[in-house]
């Protein structure tokens, strides 16, 4: 039996542009995904700081070190530039796999420049 484990968080980061023509998925810059382990097409849990809501897609990587963070397709009605969102990265494994499991949280600054990033284990 598998549990789902957050096992990344991009910790308020900024909403650099919302696309509703897009066919849907989150873009992400490259140094941010690597930084909390997201690899291209990974399910993600993105929350919004602004109003609470709640998105889940998957992630395709940006253009390196443009901080980009774009919400593409339908939630582009639902995230806005300039929103600060929680991104969590999951992944399933067994519960045995997930007494090992180190969280990365990255942390940013205002133009999603990474600034710090804890590794927490439970």
């Amino acid at each position: 039996m598998s549990i789902t484990i957050c096992t990344g968080k991009l910790h308020c980061v900024k909403v650099t542009a919302a696309r509703l023509d897009y066919e849907g998925s989150i873009t992400i810059d490259p140094l941010l995904m690597e930084a909390a382990g997201i690899v291209p097409f990974q399910l993600l849990n993105i929350n919004s700081m602004a109003n609470a809501v709640h998105w889940e897609t998957y992630a395709i990587p940006g253009e390196r070190g443009q901080g980009e963070i774009c919400l593409n397709g339908c939630p582009a009605r639902l995230f806005q530039p300039g929103d600060k969102v929680i991104i969590l990265s999951l992944e399933q494994m067994t519960r045995q796999e997930a007494v090992g499991v180190e969280q990365k949280v990255v942390y940013v600054d205002e133009n999603n420049k990474q600034t710090k990033i804890e590794v927490k284990k439970f």
